[in-house]
């Protein structure tokens, strides 16, 4: 157990992640593939000697990136809860990195407790192609209207069925869902990995649409649903549909209707938002976080 001791007290350790997706198969663990999930788990047991189930808040795709993913597991063992993150660390490969750890309340649940869930998709839009960009965006070399694919996803906005942008239905649950907000806006190189909201549209107004991000905030997430959201709102950005489109595909409740889904490369899990009663008594810095 590499020296760690253990108490009759089980505490709940909470993590923040950052993690590039590349070369995974997504966060859920599998048997023969390797995952987020799985390198986490492995990680644990090489530091307390045992396996711990790890959970999370989003079961992020394969390919897909994550810039502040919050999983918690359940440990007798006695390291004090910041250093949790540099003993998991050292046995993590460089593209997962434990970001903080702490202790939370034994009723937090990573996945349960959320409040809401922020994703960004980014498009590279331009001729040429970005070799430091290609495994964090979709190249579209199509000038796309970002106006007009702001104005369209403004339908989302709400509680909707929302099985037109669902791969796997029907599911086992709802396809109900509650968007919060959509933006669709240019975005400055540098904000391609900012690690929180993304600032108001109009600061970014007189940007050249070369980088072009939408971001969603949602009590929750479909299979799927943030990018072929992205993929058919890429069409109206082409010209092809307009927001009477979408407001149409969203309607229909049909999969077969909607956009194509957007490559997984250019999908990142920002934010996950806790309110102070899901946290506990929390250090500030640690309320609302990321996922």
């Amino acid at each position: 157990m590499n020296g760690a001791t253990t108490n009759s007290v089980l505490r709940n350790i909470r993590l923040r992640l950052a993690y590039e997706g590349t070369a995974y198969a997504g966060w859920q663990i599998q048997p023969t593939r390797s995952t987020i999930q799985g390198c986490l788990e492995q990680a644990i047991q090489n530091v307390v000697g045992h396996r711990i189930p790890v959970l999370s808040a989003g079961r992020t795709d394969a390919g897909v990136h994550a810039l502040g993913q919050i999983a918690n597991f359940h440990t007798t063992v006695n390291i004090p809860s910041a250093k949790w993150r540099p003993a998991l660390q050292s046995h993590l490969p460089e593209d997962i990195v434990i970001l903080e750890s702490d202790e939370v309340p034994a009723e937090f649940h990573a996945t349960f407790s959320a409040v809401s869930k922020c994703y960004r998709y980014v498009i590279l839009n331009r001729q040429v192609n970005d070799p430091f960009l290609r495994r964090y965006a979709w190249k579209i070399s199509q000038p796309l209207d970002v106006a007009s694919m702001q104005a369209a996803a403004q339908c989302l906005v709400g509680t909707h069925d929302f099985r037109s942008f669902e791969s796997h239905w029907p599911n086992k649950a709802t396809s109900v869902r509650t968007v919060q907000s959509v933006t669709v806006q240019a975005i400055r190189r540098d904000q391609v990995f900012f690690p929180d909201r993304l600032p108001d549209p109009a600061e970014n107004n007189e940007l050249h649409p070369e980088l072009i991000a939408l971001e969603i905030e949602a009590d929750g997430f479909l299979y799927n649903m943030v990018r072929t959201i992205t993929g058919t709102l890429s069409y109206v950005g082409r010209g092809t549909w307009t927001a009477g489109d979408v407001q149409r595909v969203l309607q229909a409740q049909n999969r077969t209707i909607a956009g194509g889904t957007a490559p997984a490369c250019g999908l990142m899990m920002v934010k996950v938002f806790y309110d102070d009663q899901n946290l506990g008594n929390q250090r500030p810095e640690l309320r609302k976080t990321d996922a």
